[in-house]
C-alpha cells in the first residue's frame, strides 16, 4: 500500500514572507507530526523572500504548494483545500510551537463521534506559556449581540492556565489559530469566508457547521503555544475596522430571521458606545474605524444576501447552546464577571 494512502491528516501552513517564522516554529510541526499519520504542506502565498528556498534546503520532508499572489487567508486556505483529499485538515498559523502528542486528542474525538466537524487544542501564549493566549485559549463563544469570547479569555482580560478548563468542552467556536477539521466536510461549509480578509472568518465558518448539526470541540489534552499579534497590534485601527464590520456581516449571514432586525437595531446603539469609549480614551482613530466599519457592512450586505439564504435553508438547528442568551458587556463591566468560570 502506497504510504500517501494511510496517512489521514494534512498539516497545513500559510506562509507569506514568513522566513523567520517558519525557521523557528516549523521544527517542532516536523518533530512532533508522525510521518506514518499525517503529511505537513506549506502553502507559500506569493512569498519575495527565501521562504521556499529554506522549506527545500531545511525541510526537505515538507510539502511545498506555490502561489503566484497574495491570496490572503481565508482563500489560500480555501484555495489549497481544494486539492487536499486526506481525512482531516489542520489549518496551523505559522507562529504555533507544537508538543509532543499535539494531532493525538483531536483525532481521537472526531474518530469516535463524526458530529464533531472541527476541534482546536488548549492554545496557550508563547510569550508567556503559563497564560492562555488571546486568539482561541480553551475555545470559542458569543453572546446574544455576537460579541466572541473564550473559555480562558475575555476580551483583554486573559486567565492564567491553572487546569481550570482541562475538560474537553463544546465550542461555538475554534480558533483559527490551530484549527483541524474534516475535510469533506470544509468543502461542503465552502470553507472560510475570503470576503472577510481576515478576523472572524472563524467564528462565521464555525456558526455554520453549527447551525448544520455538527459539534465543534476543545480537547485541553492537546497544546499548543501560540506568538499571535503578529499581523496587527490589538490598538491599530485597521484591527477595528475588520473585527467590527466583519461581526456585523456574520450576524447578518447567520442569524435566523426574526432575531436579526432586532439584534442589529441594538447593535447600533452598542457599536457607537464602543466608538465613544474609543474617543474618550483618546484613541480616535479607533472610534472612526467603528464608524466606518458600519458603513461598510451597509454597503456589503446586499452582496452577502446569497449566503444568507443558502445558510436559512441548510439550518437546522437554530438555538446553538454556546451562544449565550445574555450580554456578555453586561457580564463584564456591571457585574465584573472576567472570568469564564464565572459567567
Amino acid at each position: 500500500m502506497n504510504n500517501e494512502q494511510i496517512k489521514r491528516v494534512a498539516v497545513t501552513i500559510l506562509n507569506w514572507n514568513g522566513r523567520a517564522l517558519l525557521e523557528k516554529f516549523l521544527p517542532s510541526v516536523v518533530a512532533y507530526t508522525p510521518a506514518d499519520l499525517a503529511v505537513i504542506i506549506v502553502v507559500d502565498n506569493g512569498s519575495t523572500d527565501d521562504s521556499i528556498q529554506l522549506l527545500k534546503e531545511k525541510f526537505p520532508t515538507v510539502q511545498i504548494v506555490s502561489f503566484k499572489r497574495n491570496h490572503g487567508f481565508a482563500e489560500g486556505y480555501n484555495l489549497a483545500i481544494q486539492d487536499i483529499f486526506y481525512e482531516y485538515t489542520v489549518l496551523l498559523n505559522s507562529d504555533v510551537e507544537v508538543t509532543p502528542g499535539w494531532l493525538d486528542a483531536p483525532i481521537a474525538a472526531m474518530d469516535a463521534d463524526p458530529r464533531i466537524a472541527a476541534v482546536q487544542p488548549k492554545i496557550l501564549s508563547l510569550r508567556n506559556k503559563e497564560y492562555f493566549e488571546y486568539a482561541g485559549a480553551a475555545g470559542g463563544f458569543i453572546d446574544f449581540f455576537g460579541y466572541p469570547y473564550c473559555r480562558g479569555r475575555i476580551f483583554n482580560v486573559i486567565e492564567k492556565d491553572e487546569g481550570q478548563y482541562d475538560t474537553e468542552a463544546d465550542l461555538f467556536w475554534a480558533s483559527g489559530a490551530c484549527l483541524f477539521v474534516r475535510t469533506e466536510e470544509y468543502k461542503m461549509a465552502r470553507g472560510l469566508d475570503d470576503r472577510f480578509f481576515a478576523h472572524q472568518e472563524e467564528i462565521d465558518f464555525c456558526w455554520r457547521l453549527r447551525s448544520r448539526g455538527y459539534r465543534v470541540v476543545c480537547t485541553p489534552k492537546s497544546v499548543v503555544y501560540h506568538l499571535g499579534g503578529g499581523t496587527l497590534n490589538t490598538e491599530h485601527p485597521h484591527k477595528t475596522f475588520l473585527n467590527f464590520r466583519n461581526n456585523l456581516l456574520m450576524l447578518y449571514k447567520n442569524l435566523p430571521d426574526g432575531k436579526l432586525e432586532p439584534i442589529l437595531f441594538i447593535r447600533f446603539f452598542l457599536d457607537y458606545i464602543a466608538a465613544a469609549k474609543f474617543l474618550f480614551t483618546g484613541h480616535y482613530k479607533n472610534a472612526k474605524a467603528v464608524y466606518e466599519a458600519r458603513r461598510a457592512f451597509h454597503k456589503m450586505k446586499f452582496d452577502f444576501f446569497g449566503s444568507r439564504l443558502e445558510n436559512r435553508i441548510l439550518t437546522c438547528v437554530e438555538r446553538i447552546p454556546e451562544r449565550k442568551r445574555g450580554s456578555i458587556l453586561v457580564s463584564f463591566y456591571l457585574l465584573f464577571k472576567r472570568k469564564f468560570s464565572s459567567l
